[in-house]
């Protein structure tokens, strides 16, 4: 057979490499498949090294230090890395001062001897414009075997790390097990404690931020964004129906997943992203409050530069564009296209500073 008639051996073995994870396809058309269903954008987690992208920051964390790590990206983070916050940084110098401050120390306990124990909302949280509320709830048992969670406890606590509101919650009903052992309450502590419905109606006071019921639903309104572990657990036993598009919860944020996209514990979270053990002993709410909010600031000081390519959308970029026409792009014009499938907590900052063009 003449030569000229084989194709080139290149053509025989080229793959397709993704812009953004560099996984490689034999077909254009795997790539393409594989860039819907990834939801590559600025907004994921990326190695600070190779610039690989990855889905979680477990899953980056797995490609910088784990068994299988890559290899030149473990030497240079080990080197250059914060292990926190997984950023690199480009002299020994400039990480030396990192190491100073990414690390936080635990917020003091506080404690269940001031008994019983209201905070209330002052002239500054009730007119400053609309911030993120860290909430956490104490709960103690019900049912005949005490496994019925009954909310014992609230603390709502603002960006400042100042409470801004905090009470003993009256459970609706008899309580068999007080769990002191987590919870640190007693009988005691809940014998002239607040109402449930009290409660409900002043954590909603707090939330709404004199913003109307009908205008709840809107992103541009004074509602306050509420921070949690496990939202609507808390939420469902106090009864709270609050918009989903409102709620930032450390439990359920894709970038802080496992790489199964199963939530970890908040303790687990604090001892990796902050560097501070919490719930050693008793649950102390205000410390949970402070330590989920600083997760959730951590994560909104995310600056991913991003314009015009990644913010979420329900309507894909690839729906638009018919099958010839994506084989026929290259890897970054396929990624230009890319949304993705989660609201990254970054943009809230950019909401706060003003309009961005997107």
């Amino acid at each position: 057979m003449d030569a000229e008639a084989d194709p080139p051996t290149r053509s025989r073995t080229e793959r397709h490499k993704c812009f953004a994870c560099y996984k490689q396809f034999k077909k254009k058309e795997h790539l393409v498949e594989h860039m819907k269903i990834s939801y590559h954008t600025p907004h994921q987690p990326k190695c600070g090294v190779c610039q690989k992208h990855c889905k979680s920051y477990e899953s980056l964390r797995n490609h910088l230090t784990g068994p299988l790590s890559r290899a030149s990206c473990s030497r240079t983070f080990s080197a250059q890395g914060c292990d926190l916050c997984l950023k690199l940084y480009d002299s020994p110098s400039s990480l030396v001062k990192h190491i100073e401050i990414c690390p936080l120390s635990a917020p003091a306990s506080l404690g269940t001897k001031i008994l019983p124990f209201a905070g209330s909302v002052d002239e500054k949280h009730t007119t400053k414009d609309a911030k993120a509320i860290a909430f956490n709830c104490v709960m103690v048992g019900g049912g005949t075997d005490g496994s019925l969670d009954l909310c014992a406890r609230v603390c709502l606590v603002d960006e400042d790390e100042d409470i801004i509101f905090h009470t003993y919650v009256q459970p609706q009903s008899t309580v068999t097990d007080y769990r002191y052992e987590i919870t640190g309450l007693t009988e005691e502590h809940l014998r002239n404690s607040k109402s449930h419905k009290e409660v409900q109606d002043k954590i909603l006071e707090i939330l709404y931020n004199g913003e109307s019921a009908r205008r709840l639903m809107s992103d541009s309104g004074k509602a306050r964004l509420l921070v949690g572990h496990d939202l609507k657990h808390g939420l469902d036993c106090l009864r709270i129906n609050y918009p989903g598009h409102l709620l930032r919860d450390t439990a359920k944020y894709r970038p802080l997943l496992k790489t199964n996209l199963v939530s970890h514990s908040l303790k687990y979270l604090t001892k990796t992203y902050l560097g501070y053990n919490i719930q050693t002993g008793e649950h102390d709410p205000y410390v949970d409050c402070v330590s989920v909010m600083r997760l959730y600031k951590r994560m909104r000081a995310q600056d991913h530069q991003v314009n015009g390519i990644g913010t979420p959308n329900s309507d894909s970029g690839f729906e638009s564009q018919k099958a010839e026409e994506l084989e026929n792009m290259t890897p970054d014009e396929l990624y230009q296209l890319s949304k993705s499938n989660y609201k990254c907590w970054c943009l809230d900052s950019k909401k706060a500073a003003g309009p961005v063009d997107f």
